[in-house]
């Protein structure tokens, strides 16, 4: 594991304080004003195809007015693009120029996205679409993920704008829309597509959507899957008639499983870098049409979704899943049917006439992403996070971020951190802390003042 204490080397270390960290601060009253005005939109960004389609133009609205004070063409630094691919659902990308327009090095803040998870206010202690204050806490939908970075990064932002200092690097944020659903076609995958994120190349990116405060080092792969199960429908009390597509589909999965699990065992580089927990095939969802208590059903559909980790390839998994469910189809069922589980007149293959079929269907895949730890961009993270909260203690879990293994693949010196609450994400009466977000802060700015200043320990 790569944890470290803060070293005692020298006043600026200690203090994780240097000339442009010592000048910069925290505008806590700014960043609950945007904060609130985020939330209060949230009903209209929940991200739930298909009732509830995102507007991300609702929250990046608020987000411009307060970046526009500083624009270009008001006078202040900033540039500001504001890209769309799909209308309403815009992305922003902000840019604070080096002091020379010939300097091409960068540090970028991207993946604070304006669309949320969907929230039941029955379900809720708090109104889920309102920010509400209890001293440090910060409750409502969005205020861990994802809206309490998108302040956060515009705090810094507008901070960098008042004082103007004069940087040997570009410092450029991306807010992005549909991270939630990540279909592909509207937000990051589309700017990295059209090459609005090319300039990203030159110098570190800090993915800024994850948790705790400390850089999460490692994500996992995902995708989703569903499987469904056709049989034959027949009166419950002549089972040797019908093919049961529940116990069909249950056979199914549990050879999913079987075949997943010695294909991707644990790896032994999941300890090095801390995950708490190895890949997964498992459902989580399983429907089918209405019928009687006394019929043997015809269909069953389950879903669910694989989480793998960095060191194998998600496309591995998906191609393994299928070879599973073609050699099932191929040999007639007969790896689920010799076992007789559910009983000496449960059957599969009836007839090449009368027998069940599986189908499979994966949904977008996402790469995992194993950060490079001997990169300038970790250097900095891992300094300023000690410097700033006395230690630095990297995490690593298969929850996913959309095209961060892409970037990296591509060149990109990724990295991801995080200023929310693990146990908030995608939770009913989501929460972040106030305090959190102020030393997020602290840390990215000095992880700005590093680079610039090509200063690591």
């Amino acid at each position: 594991r790569f944890e470290r204490k803060n070293p005692m080397a020298s006043t600026e270390q200690t203090t994780g304080k240097g000339p442009l960290s010592s000048a910069l601060s925290f505008d806590k009253e700014a960043f609950l004003t945007l904060l609130e005005k985020l939330v209060a939109e949230t009903p209209k960004l929940q991200n739930r195809s298909p009732t509830h389609v995102p507007e991300e133009d609702l929250a990046a609205r608020h987000i411009l007015e307060r970046l526009s004070e500083y624009s270009k063409e008001k006078g202040g630094p900033l540039e500001i693009e504001h890209i769309h691919y799909v209308e309403k659902r815009g992305n922003i990308i902000v840019r604070y120029p080096a002091s020379d327009p010939d300097i091409k090095d960068t540090i970028a803040f991207v993946g604070s996205h304006m669309d949320v998870v969907f929230a039941d206010p029955a379900d809720w202690e708090r109104d889920p679409f309102k920010l509400q204050v209890d001293g440090d806490m910060l409750y409502g939908r969005g205020t861990t993920d994802c809206l309490g970075h998108c302040a956060l990064l515009t705090n810094i932002f507008c901070a960098l704008s008042k004082l103007q200092p004069k940087l040997n690097v570009n410092v450029v944020g991306v807010y992005i829309a549909d991270e939630e659903a990540g279909s592909g076609k509207v937000g990051v995958e589309k700017l990295m597509e059209s090459g609005k994120l090319d300039q990203l190349k030159h110098g570190p990116v800090v993915w800024l959507d994850c948790a705790d405060k400390q850089p999460n080092i490692g994500s996992g792969g995902v995708v989703a899957w569903k499987l469904s199960a056709v049989g034959k429908m027949c009166h419950s009390g002549f089972p040797h008639k019908g093919v049961n597509a529940i116990e069909l589909a249950m056979d199914a999965v549990r050879e999913l499983q079987r075949v997943f699990y010695e294909r991707f065992p644990a790896h032994e580089r999941e300890k090095t870098y801390g995950f708490p927990c190895a890949s997964s095939l498992k459902p989580t969802q399983a429907s089918m049409p209405l019928g009687s208590v006394n019929q043997i059903p015809q269909s069953y559909v389950v879903e669910g979704d694989v989480r793998l980790t960095p060191f194998y390839h998600i496309r591995d998994a998906i191609q393994c899943m299928r070879d599973t469910v073609d050699r099932l189809n191929a040999t007639r069922l007969e790896a689920l049917d010799s076992e007789h589980a559910h009983g000496p007149d449960s059957r599969y293959w009836i007839s090449d006439e009368l027998h069940g079929v599986l189908t499979l269907e994966t949904g977008h895949s996402i790469q995992g992403l194993a950060c490079k730890l001997d990169s300038p961009g970790f250097k900095a993270l891992q300094q300023a996070t000690t410097e700033v909260l006395g230690e630095c203690k990297p995490l690593a879990d298969t929850g996913s971020l959309p095209l961060v293994a892409d970037l990296q693949e591509n060149g990109f010196d990724v990295q991801t951190i995080g200023y929310g609450v693990e146990d908030a994400y995608h939770a009913d009466n989501e929460f972040a802390r106030l305090s959190d977000f102020e030393q997020g802060f602290r840390v990215l700015v000095r992880v700005i003042e590093l680079v610039n200043m090509k200063k690591f320990d």
